[in-house]
């Protein structure tokens, strides 16, 4: 059992594998495998799971790393900006991503995009949390991350242009911080009758 957590690839393919022990078990496969509703659940599934790994990495940025850097010694600095920061930020974009992507997947096999993304009756809600998570998607792979990539030393500039790209990328990682949250909420709305 220790061999498992010793990996974090092992420990994710485990989840899996408990997840489809449990479809099984529960007969959640059954009949419905492979028809419209189960796919469009699968993509919802996969959905929120992006979304969990984007927000979640978002809000470690924002409620951990941004406020714990002043604290930490300058001499242990390095171990953020050339280890830890650089890993965040490849699962922190590809998850926004995959975030969009499932999440357009899942508007379109239930043939409410367009209905949504032009805010029409009954999908106020769910278009509003899609305009603002498209928004926050455009922020994370056009101004944080080539703002991070000056601010971490992944790209050379002088001192002066580091110190601005890394205010620009915590400002719009905060832009989206904020946005997260009515974001949130219209994603839940929708399903729930909030608004």
């Amino acid at each position: 059992m220790g061999a498992i957590f010793q990996s974090l690839g092992r420990t994710v393919l485990a989840g899996f594998i408990i997840l489809v022990l449990l479809i099984i078990v529960t007969g959640g496969a059954g009949a419905r495998g492979g028809d419209h509703a189960w796919w469009g659940f699968v993509f919802r599934w996969l959905h929120v799971m992006a979304g969990v790994m984007w927000i979640g990495l978002l809000w470690y940025f924002n409620f951990v790393q941004i406020p714990s850097m002043p604290k930490i010694p300058d001499e242990q600095k390095p171990a953020i900006s050339k280890v830890i920061a650089p890993a965040a930020l490849f699962w922190f974009r590809w998850a926004a991503l995959a975030t969009v992507i499932t999440g357009l997947i899942v508007a379109s096999m239930n043939r409410y995009l367009g209905s949504a993304l032009m805010f029409g009756e009954g999908f106020v809600a769910i278009g509003i949390g899609m305009w603002l998570a498209l928004i926050m998607a455009f922020n994370v792979w056009f101004i944080i991350w080539p703002n991070q990539k000056k601010a971490l030393g992944i790209v050379q500039v002088e001192a002066e242009a580091k110190a601005k790209a890394a205010r620009v990328a915590m400002i719009t990682s905060r832009v989206n911080t904020m946005l997260s949250i009515p974001m949130l909420f219209c994603m839940v709305a929708q399903q729930n009758g909030g608004l």
